[in-house]
């Protein structure tokens, strides 16, 4: 079975091409390049992508 991610990209990226895109998972999230959509994405479980969104945000 194949889900479909809806993959979004930052609305800061405003019109940018050198963008990352990410799509919600059950249990976390999945990054992929906007550049390069088909060459696959990486999965990040819930606990490690709230520890990037912290540190990348500074909390």
């Amino acid at each position: 079975m194949t889900t479909v991610l809806d993959f979004r990209k930052s609305s800061y990226s405003g019109h940018a091409q050198n963008c990352v895109e990410v799509a919600s998972l059950p249990c976390g999230a999945a990054v992929r390049d906007s550049k390069r959509p088909d060459a696959g994405h990486l999965p990040f479980p819930a606990s490690e992508w709230t520890g990037f969104l912290s540190a990348a945000i500074g909390e």
